[in-house]
């Protein structure tokens, strides 16, 4: 098997500007979609119903939910793009 390196890049800015007119992006996580008795072959999720950081922006526990305890990928992603 070949081992393949991919490269992503990406742009850090939270505002994409055009020739007239530019757009703000505000991300926000919703409802948790983890399955928690996935290794019995089941589905159940814990009903948690938004992402809420642990910590302070930039360190670990941003990525945390204090809700739920479980990671903030593992959250559904609403992304709402406004054309100002």
């Amino acid at each position: 098997m070949k081992k393949r390196q991919v490269v992503v890049k990406r742009d850090g800015s939270t505002r994409t500007s055009t020739t007239s007119s530019s757009a703000v992006r505000s991300v926000r996580y919703a409802e948790c979609q983890k399955n928690h008795a996935a290794n019995i072959g089941g589905y159940a999720v814990d009903g948690c119903r938004e992402f809420m950081a642990s910590g302070e922006e930039g360190t670990n526990d941003a990525l945390t939910c204090a809700a739920c305890g479980c990671h903030r990928n593992f959250h559904r992603r609403e992304v709402e793009t406004e054309v100002v």
